[in-house]
């Protein structure tokens, strides 16, 4: 009776060997087609090629990111020295005469360097003035309009 219960389990044993062994074959013959797939047409030099272009593909894409990069410093340090603060003040240059047509126009960069441009309308006439501002301060005196659009830029 022993001999027939040792017969059973070697039989049990080899019948689950056996299905282990199916599994996993059918788990290397799937893993070799997907090797074969991706090697197809490709060989160790093939391959060593792929992977030398990507790398060069990596070293052109960082110098060109590099560029970029100096492009938009440049472009920011642009942007600095350009005017984008603003003031504008209208008003009645002749009391009555000229209508609320006159007005002071302040420009100025990032380091409140830039002009005042004051045009002044009257009925008959129009005048134009000019006035340089550097670091907030104008070395030419200010009227009152010129003064309140000075402070609006540089607050701005």
């Amino acid at each position: 009776m022993k001999d027939y219960i040792y017969i059973g389990l070697i039989v049990v044993m080899f019948l689950i060997f056996l299905v282990l062994h199916i599994r996993q074959s059918k788990k290397i013959t799937r893993l070799m087609r997907r090797y074969e797939k991706f090697m197809r047409g490709k060989n160790a030099e093939n391959l060593a090629d792929a992977l030398e272009e990507n790398f060069q593909q990596m070293e052109q894409l960082t110098l060109a990111h590099q560029k970029t990069e100096l492009r938009v410093e440049e472009a920011l340090h642009g942007i600095t020295s350009t005017f984008h603060k603003l003031g504008i003040v209208k008003y009645d240059a002749f009391k009555e005469m000229g209508g609320n047509l006159s007005f002071a126009l302040c420009l100025l960069d990032d380091s409140n360097t830039g002009f005042i441009l004051n045009t002044m309308h009257g009925r008959d006439s129009s005048y134009s003035y000019i006035k340089e501002v550097i670091k907030g301060e104008a070395y030419a005196t200010l009227g009152e309009e010129e003064k309140e659009a000075l402070d609006k830029a540089i607050n701005s």
